[in-house]
C-alpha cells in the first residue's frame, strides 16, 4: 500500500465514522426519547406518497439489493417494532445479496 492509498483510507474513514454515528444516533435517540405529542401527529401525518416518492428511486437504482434490504427491514419492523433492528436486519439482508453476486 501507497502512502497516498494510506491517506485516502484515512480520509474515508475520516467521514464515514462520523457519518454512521449521526445515522445509528438518530435512530438510538428515538427509541430513548418519548416522541412529543406534535412529532407524534406529524409522524403520522406523513403521506404514503412521500415514502414512496422515497423508496421507489431507490429501489429503481440499486434493484434487488435493496428490496430484499427493504422488505427484510419492513418484516422486522412489523413483527418486533424495533428501529434499529430493522436498520442492521435491512443492511445485513442488502450485504448479504451483494455478497451473493447480486
Amino acid at each position: 500500500m501507497t502512502e497516498a492509498d494510506a491517506v485516502a483510507l484515512l480520509a474515508i474513514a475520516a467521514m464515514a465514522v462520523p457519518t454512521l454515528l449521526m445515522r445509528v444516533g438518530g435512530f438510538w435517540l428515538m427509541n430513548r426519547l418519548p416522541p412529543s405529542r406534535r412529532l407524534r401527529r406529524m409522524l403520522e401525518a406523513l403521506p404514503g406518497s412521500v415514502v414512496a416518492a422515497t423508496i421507489v428511486p431507490i429501489l429503481a437504482r440499486e434493484g434487488l439489493p435493496a428490496a430484499v434490504a427493504m422488505a427484510a427491514a419492513a418484516v422486522v419492523m412489523m413483527v418486533r417494532r424495533n428501529d434499529l433492528l430493522a436498520l442492521f436486519t435491512g443492511l445485513a439482508a442488502a450485504a448479504a445479496v451483494r455478497a451473493a453476486g447480486f
